[in-house]
């Protein structure tokens, strides 16, 4: 459920509605507004019994939330999520563009990349140094030296940082040396993972899974969101269909609609969704013109002898194109890039 505040209310009496939340065994989850500030009630709320939470001093009013999500949903925050990494802004009304290489290889590639991406006018620097691949076989990353290589390019740019994380074990790592943990489609369901990222204030990039229904992205985001750490974006990457013409169907119906339903910013990957470089500026376009908050784009030197998934990566060139069509784009939209 959730409970809003008077105007008026002061912090004894909201103090005195969590410590009687607390006492019954039930989670709670503040939200201060402009003018109101609203609890979202986790936990059975059969706890409360006939208990009127509506006659505690300061109380407004008390609504059942029907969805199964209590924290993502704008029932609880109308208000949309901004997220700050570093100096960057993500949400509001200027798009984020996150580019870089799929896979980290070599420090002077990942360097190389970065001053270009930044040149195009890119935000935040994307690289994976943990690589999850279908086959045991593909190449799976350079795990801590490809953070130490991201760590250098951040130095050398300063452009914030988005990587994977797999394990949980890796958690303090990522804390040092990532600005933003990814949490990527095949953990999306990793429920472990989601607690674990949950735990800290460091802005997590959650994928939606290969096959994830919506209601099962947003709970996912709640489970993060339900251990304290507010700091989430939604990334919509493509789903699984009958289709094989490309690699993915990139779902861009699921941006409005993520974005009705949550407060949370809404990133699309149009790279991961085609798996086809040529189809990546069209769909970034259509994400952009959709409402998304921000793009994550692969992008190599040398796509040819990548290491992992050069077919749908962008050659810098090709990709500062792609941001100076996006500035038209989103000025026509009444967007900022």
């Amino acid at each position: 459920m959730i409970i809003v505040f008077k105007p008026t209310a002061t912090e004894e009496d909201i103090d005195h509605v969590t410590d009687r939340l607390r006492e019954l065994g039930l989670k709670s989850q503040m939200s201060r507004g402009e003018e109101r500030t609203i609890i979202g009630v986790i936990g059975d709320e059969r706890l409360l019994g006939n208990q009127p939470l509506t006659v505690f001093p300061g109380v407004e009013s008390v609504t059942p939330i029907l969805t199964p999500w209590k924290l993502v949903g704008r029932e609880f925050q109308p208000q949309d999520t901004t997220i700050a990494v570093d100096r960057v802004t993500v949400g509001g009304n200027r798009l984020v563009v996150m580019a870089g290489p799929c896979a980290v290889e070599k420090l002077e590639v990942t360097v190389g990349i970065a001053h270009d991406v930044k040149a195009a006018g890119s935000a935040i620097l994307r690289g994976g140094a943990y690589k999850p691949r279908t086959s045991p076989y593909s190449f799976q990353g350079l795990g801590r030296e490809g953070l130490d290589f991201l760590v250098e390019a951040k130095k050398q740019t300063g452009m914030p940082v988005v990587s994977e994380i797999l394990d949980p074990r890796d958690t303090d790592v990522f804390l040092e040396k990532a600005d933003v943990i990814q949490v990527g489609a095949r953990n999306m369901q990793n429920f472990e993972l989601l607690k674990e990222v949950g735990a800290y204030d460091k802005p997590v990039l959650l994928k939606r899974g290969l096959s994830a229904t919506i209601k099962e992205f947003l709970l996912s985001a709640e489970y993060i969101i339900s251990r304290g750490n507010r700091n989430v974006m939604l990334c919509e990457r493509g789903i699984r269909t009958f289709e094989t013409q490309y690699r993915n169907t990139l779902d861009l119906a699921a941006v409005p609609t993520l974005k009705k339903l949550s407060h949370l910013p809404v990133i699309v990957d149009p790279s991961h969704a085609t798996g086809k470089w040529d189809l990546v500026a069209p769909m970034a376009k259509a994400a952009l013109a959709a409402g998304a908050d921000g793009l994550l784009i692969e992008v190599h030197s040398n796509p040819e002898c990548a290491l992992c998934d050069g077919e749908e990566s962008l050659k810098p060139s090709r990709f500062k194109e792609l941001m100076d069509e996006l500035k038209v784009l989103a000025h026509a939209v009444g967007r900022e890039l």
